[in-house]
């Protein structure tokens, strides 16, 4: 069996990525991350990955139902995970970057149109209030890190 010498490369070069990171060897980022560091402590960060995971998640449910034909449950599951609460109020206002805030409280706002937009059973406007919802998300990931 043949194997072409571009292909050996590949392969080569796809082991040698593995072994550096099995080993724990710094490898340079391919691109450089010029995202906004709103310098969170390590607890901070956790926070901050647990609920960038949840709403990923309640994104995920909510699609879910939608496919499902469920739009009441989709609404409640956009307004209590992705819309604007206390708790998110709170969570937008412990970042001290105004600009984070902003879009926190945008996208929070976008979960809450959402939630209403659901509750008219309409697919496709539903879809396109979650295109603003993840517009928003998305924007805001392009923007900062952690």
């Amino acid at each position: 069996m043949a194997v072409s010498t571009s292909a050996l490369s590949d392969e080569t070069q796809h082991e040698s990525m593995h072994h550096k990171m099995k080993h724990g060897m710094n490898m340079k980022p391919l691109v450089e991350d010029n995202r906004i560091s709103l310098n969170l402590s390590p607890k901070m960060k956790q926070h901050q990955l647990a609920n960038m995971r949840a709403h990923l998640d309640a994104v995920r449910q909510t699609i879910l139902l939608m496919a499902e034909n469920d739009f009441n449950s989709a609404s409640d599951v956009a307004s209590k995970q992705l819309g604007m609460n206390k708790r998110m109020m709170k969570m937008c206002h412990r970042i001290g970057n105004e600009t984070f805030k902003t879009m926190g409280m945008t996208f929070h706002e976008s979960g809450d149109e959402l939630a209403k937009t659901l509750k008219t059973g309409d697919l496709q406007a539903s879809l396109r209030a979650l295109n603003t919802t993840m517009t928003s998300r998305v924007g805001c990931h392009a923007t900062f890190r952690q």
